[in-house]
């Protein structure tokens, strides 16, 4: 068989192969230790100058199929896919973002170069094992595999199977937070106005103290305030209490939010705590086990003490059924009886 007529542009590196017939196929050539190779890719020209042309330049430019890359489907290449990913992201809340950065990068410390297609379930399990000393650590292992199999399975269409973390039983909350003692909440008139303005945001309205930094002067309005609940990314209008209203009264308003960085920007979260774990060094041992955390635990407990049921404070709070019923369960005894007893009569 003859071989076909070339374009009419006469491309250096394209040539003709028989393959059972003539095949356009681009070279590509070099030396390695004195020895000169050649690779050929076909051109799936289709009879087609045009086409022939195109796929040529594809070669020379590199975006040739055969060139690329063969993907490897390591954990790097996920969280990478993930992380650049703008509808995941802006799904995300700033702090939930946060933390899913800090453990997918522990995650990519030993696996980052893994294949994720070689995970398997007994091999979870034993990680998860090995990390039990610090059980909340050992959680997010599996949670962190187990979104970013989701992702990889679900969104960016890889070969992968079913969910290896699917069916560990996670160790759960083990060291919940510790909500404060009213000698710490007393010391909080000595404290740097960032640490004691974001305590009492955080106990007025039972955010999350990343939402709590947050805050605009605009998310207050009379006895409403605009609240945000993190993991749904959701915002819902509150009753503000007359404490904490009164309070913000007498501060000053640099900025659009409360605790300003600037005209337009809050504070960050890590300035905050910061400056929250320098004050609390000043205050001794005794303080080491609480956070800012434990503060929207006590906002639970000063309401259940108030009479209000668990309805209400999650209401106010957003918190689950089972965080306000082991929280109430610290509330002082005497006060809600006391509480019970003046609404039956």
């Amino acid at each position: 068989m003859r071989r076909p007529p070339k374009p009419r542009i006469v491309k250096p590196q394209l040539a003709w192969k028989w393959f059972g017939k003539w095949v356009p196929v681009y070279r590509q050539t070099k030396t390695v230790n004195g020895k000169r190779t050649e690779r050929t890719i076909r051109l799936d020209w289709q009879g087609d100058p045009e086409r022939l042309d195109a796929l040529y330049w594809e070669c020379r430019t590199g975006q040739h199929e055969r060139q690329k890359p063969a993907a490897k489907y390591t954990w790097r290449e996920l969280v990478v896919a993930w992380r650049s990913d703008p509808v995941v992201q802006k799904r995300l809340a700033d702090g939930t973002r946060r933390s899913y950065r800090r453990e997918m990068d522990a995650l990519l410390e030993k696996n980052a170069d893994k294949d994720v297609r070689k995970t398997t379930r007994p091999g979870l399990r034993k990680v998860h094992a090995a990390l039990a000393d610090t059980p909340r650590k050992a959680d997010w292992r599996i949670q962190i595999v187990s979104l970013l199999w989701n992702y990889g399975k679900l969104k960016a269409d890889w070969p992968l199977g079913d969910n290896p973390a699917t069916g560990i039983d996670k160790y759960g909350v083990q060291n919940p937070f510790e909500p404060w003692p009213d000698w710490m909440v007393k010391k909080l008139v000595d404290a740097p106005d960032n640490v004691r303005t974001t305590a009492e945001l955080i106990l007025g309205s039972g955010q999350r103290p990343s939402a709590a930094i947050e805050m605009a002067w605009g998310d207050f309005a009379g006895d409403r305030m605009t609240v945000l609940d993190e993991k749904q990314d959701e915002r819902f209008v509150v009753h503000c209490p007359s404490q904490l209203r009164a309070y913000l009264d007498g501060l000053p308003k640099r900025g659009a939010h409360v605790l300003a960085k600037n005209l337009t920007q809050p504070l960050g979260y890590d300035a905050v705590e910061r400056a929250f774990r320098k004050w609390r060094k000043g205050l001794g041992d005794e303080a080491r086990p609480f956070s800012l955390h434990g503060l929207r635990k006590l906002a639970i407990i000063r309401l259940a003490e108030a009479g209000w049921s668990d309805a209400e404070i999650q209401a106010a709070t957003n918190q689950s059924p089972e965080t306000v019923a082991y929280y109430r369960r610290k509330a002082n005894r005497l006060t809600l009886t006391r509480s019970a007893h003046e609404r039956r009569t």
